[in-house]
């Protein structure tokens, strides 16, 4: 049964993932990040930017694209849950529930402060609960 863990009251959204999945990556576990591309492209760019003096190898999957560097890369950004290796860590960055993440041992949500992100969030929550998924919260303080 896949683990969900929600991070609630986040601040700044992608600040956030970008430290989430720096510790991932340290910690030698491999993610796959799914959402919308304009989202993932802003992902993308902040996690060369954060931090200037670290580097959190990622790389950005392309519909009917298959790099080299696939299987050798932690942290892969992808529109769609099911079109990549990685089954060990899926972190959403989508309004509903990803397609396929239960094929994942472990999901992660990050929710912003917004109402529309609150509200989606919620309903994620609910849905989770309702397929027999062990739910964790973690609510975020501000900095």
């Amino acid at each position: 049964m896949t683990e969900v863990s929600f991070y609630t009251g986040v601040p700044e959204r992608l600040a956030y993932v970008c430290r989430l999945l720096r510790k991932a990556q340290q910690s030698g576990a491999r993610v796959a990040v799914v959402g919308p591309a304009p989202l993932l492209d802003r992902l993308d760019k902040a996690l060369w930017e954060f931090e200037s003096t670290e580097f959190v190898p990622h790389l950005c999957l392309r519909p009917g694209r298959q790099p080299a560097s696939l299987e050798r890369t932690p942290i892969l950004l992808t529109e769609q849950a099911q079109a990549q290796p990685h089954r060990e860590v899926l972190l959403n960055l989508g309004a509903a529930m990803p397609d396929g993440f239960e094929q994942f041992a472990r999901v992660l949500e990050v929710v912003a402060t917004d109402p529309e992100q609150v509200e989606a969030g919620r309903r994620r929550f609910k849905q989770y609960k309702q397929l027999g998924h062990p739910v964790a919260h973690h609510v975020v303080s501000p900095a």
